[in-house]
């Protein structure tokens, strides 16, 4: 708590995390507050500027645009957790035996080093036109991309580690290889883990939302951000309030996730403190 306290203290992660609750309170209460569905569709009140009744407008098919927005941020929250889940979990598997276990380091990163010679939208574009199009696709691709980040991570953090007098107590009293990875070296890269995921957060939002945007995600009517920001594209003069909320809401969440995992790597990195 009281790391947490001096995290906070710094005036860009409690930006960072006022605009983060900003858009949780959106997810969880701002579609159950709206009166109107985010998928009821009323002709009669399409494209409708933003106003008392409708305070982001409406759509093309007069659905409220921020009751949309807030349904929306539930998929693009689910996306940066469940990416860097994904990401995470691959991560440890490689990551942790390619660290310690000398004998399996080069084929691990030979694989990990194949898969990074591809840019990561391109990577998570193919696995999901593998898998189809769909709400969780761009989730599980973006998190898959993001494997080789973190194993490499785990490792380099394994590697500086695994040689300290510690370490080698441990091997001296007769622990078993796998109590000592997981036990006495994994906690403590947890810091370094950490920051890294918060970091990826954001750029698996972003991914996300791309896949949508190119409909290789969420199909309508969907309120994904990046989906509405594609039906956006046509009505962008004659309405542009269809697309400066939704690029404002992916831009927030962001911008409020960085904020906080600068925060955190500067407090959790003895070389960044100085």
């Amino acid at each position: 708590m009281n790391r947490l306290h001096l995290i906070l203290k710094r005036p860009s992660a409690l930006a960072g995390a006022i605009l983060l609750l900003c858009i949780l309170l959106l997810a969880v209460g701002g579609a159950l507050l709206s009166p109107y569905s985010p998928y009821a569709q009323n002709l009669d009140n399409k494209l409708l500027p933003p106003s008392t009744a409708h305070f982001f407008g409406t759509d093309d098919f007069g659905r409220d645009l921020f009751t949309r927005i807030a349904v929306g941020a539930r998929y693009s929250l689910s996306a940066g957790f469940v990416s860097v889940f994904v990401g995470l979990l691959g991560g440890l598997l490689l990551g942790v035996p390619s660290g310690y276990f000398r004998h399996a380091d080069k084929a691990i990163m030979f694989f990990c080093d194949v898969i990074l010679a591809f840019p990561g939208i391109l990577l998570a574009m193919a696995i999901s036109m593998i898998m189809g199009s769909g709400i969780y696709t761009p989730m599980i691709a973006v998190g898959i991309s993001s494997v080789p980040v973190f194993a490499r991570l785990i490792r380099a953090g394994f590697l500086a580690i695994r040689e300290l007098p510690f370490v080698e107590a441990m091997k001296a009293a007769g622990a078993s290889p796998i109590r000592i990875a997981l036990v006495h070296i994994l906690p403590n890269c947890l810091g370094t883990i950490l920051v890294q995921a918060t970091l990826r957060m954001g750029v698996a939002i972003i991914t996300s939302s791309t896949l949508s945007f190119l409909g290789l995600g969420a199909q309508p009517p969907e309120p994904e951000w990046g989906a509405m920001l594609n039906a956006a594209r046509a009505y962008f003069w004659q309405a542009p309030h269809l697309a400066v909320f939704p690029g404002l809401a992916i831009t927030v969440t962001v911008i409020g996730i960085n904020l906080l995992g600068d925060a955190l790597r500067d407090q959790l990195d003895p070389l960044m403190r100085g």
